[in-house]
């Protein structure tokens, strides 16, 4: 049985991400009580989906500027040199290097640059479907979900906390909403 039989609906072609309904989510703990959850609007790409499926590829681009945690303030720190450096590198982007099965779901090894540093980071994705839209396109959605250390990409800010510990968590849980359309 060829891979592609176990996904219902699975075509080949390539996608444009949907941005109104692609979301780049994080959490990361924050005085080591809490967590802080943020996520990205301003996000493109694409995703080709090949006869062999562990031969299709993804790229994503996120516009760094685009944060939202819900709190101006914290967002303005964000884009800061003190984080993302929005304002020298705008973009966060991925590239897929290779996929393999895990189960029911997918381990998607690839390359992930923030403020210039590329690392490999794998992530867990789970094949949402393929289906038809109102408008006469074809939709796939696809769910990810991964971890970082955001000072392996110089992202380093932080202050000592009196009790120990520190402010921000180092580890950055990132879960990450996907919806494209096909190409016609």
């Amino acid at each position: 049985m060829k891979e592609t039989e176990t996904l219902p609906g699975y075509t080949v072609g390539t996608w444009k991400l949907d941005e109104a309904h692609t979301d780049v989510g994080f959490s990361v703990r924050h005085l080591m009580v809490s967590k802080v959850r943020g996520s990205f609007s301003n996000i493109s790409g694409t995703i080709t989906t090949a006869a062999d499926l562990m031969e299709s590829s993804a790229e994503l681009t996120v516009d760094l500027a685009s944060i939202d945690t819900r709190n101006a303030d914290r967002d303005t720190h964000l884009r800061s040199s003190d984080f993302f450096d929005a304002e020298s590198h705008p973009m966060m982007t991925y590239r897929t290097t290779s996929l393999r099965r895990d189960g029911e779901d997918f381990v998607v090894e690839g390359d992930l640059t923030i403020k210039g540093v590329t690392l490999p980071v794998a992530l867990t994705v789970e094949y949402n479907g393929v289906g038809a839209d109102p408008w006469g396109g074809t939709r796939i959605g696809l769910s990810a979900r991964g971890e970082i250390n955001r000072s392996d990409f110089g992202i380093s800010f932080n202050m000592p906390l009196e009790g120990g510990g520190v402010m921000v968590g180092e580890r950055v849980q990132l879960v990450i909403e996907l919806e494209a359309v096909l190409d016609a």
